[in-house]
């Protein structure tokens, strides 16, 4: 079954400057992505797609469509994403144009009736002059990816169940502690009553057998 991203408008990313001298040497390695849904129109979300593009760290706040008691839409932002790493060596190439999946059930924070959101991108390594997030897509709830192999309830039904099981196949631990403790003492017993002299191949009487020995 195909699915479809949610229709938004994607501005960015901006690249944030130290002073007013827009050089290499004053950039604050950071970049700002804000998507929009249309203003008719909130959104629950269950999962964000995108290529990464050398950023190291990403954060996302979100705008959400709650009204307070007096009916005007609250304009606070909340943080549902606090720096996740997509690089973890900002200085390598590793993880710099890997795919990924964030859904709901990572994020700090509820995901429901979703206005805006704002993508804050962190790149601390001065190796990589351009980084972006590319190919993004945002998709809201009762899609699923079908490109996964189990689907994400099913995943933590599996993780819930999988302690239990374990449990069950482990063996009683005040038998165990008996049956060990029984052991030791056996052990005790055999070290105690080994004879301290040993008859060992040509030991004969102790001393060797001349006969008994060969040379090499």
């Amino acid at each position: 079954m195909s699915r479809d991203p949610v229709l938004c408008t994607i501005k960015g990313p901006i690249m944030l400057q130290v002073g007013d001298v827009k050089t290499d040497f004053a950039r604050a390695g950071v970049a700002v992505i804000d998507v929009t849904f249309p203003q008719t129109k909130a959104v629950d979300v269950q999962e964000i797609v995108f290529k990464n593009y050398y950023t190291a760290f990403l954060s996302i706040r979100i705008l959400q469509n709650n009204h307070h008691c007096s009916g005007e839409r609250s304009r606070n932002w909340r943080t549902c994403l606090r720096n996740y790493c997509l690089m973890p060596n900002p200085h390598t190439e590793d993880g710099s144009q890997e795919y990924t999946s964030l859904f709901r059930q990572q994020m700090l924070c509820d995901l429901d009736q979703v206005t805006s959101l704002r993508l804050i991108l962190r790149q601390p390594s001065p190796v990589w002059l351009h980084f972006s997030l590319e190919e993004l897509q945002i998709y809201h709830c009762g899609q699923e990816n079908p490109q996964k192999g189990f689907p994400l309830w099913l995943s933590c039904l599996l993780s819930q169940e999988q302690p239990t099981k374990v449990h069950n196949a482990l063996p009683d631990a005040e038998k165990a502690s008996s049956e060990v403790q029984q052991m030791w003492m056996l052990t005790e017993v055999i070290q105690t009553n080994e004879t301290a002299a040993r008859i060992g191949r040509f030991d004969v009487d102790g001393c060797y057998d001349i006969n008994l020995l060969s040379y090499t």
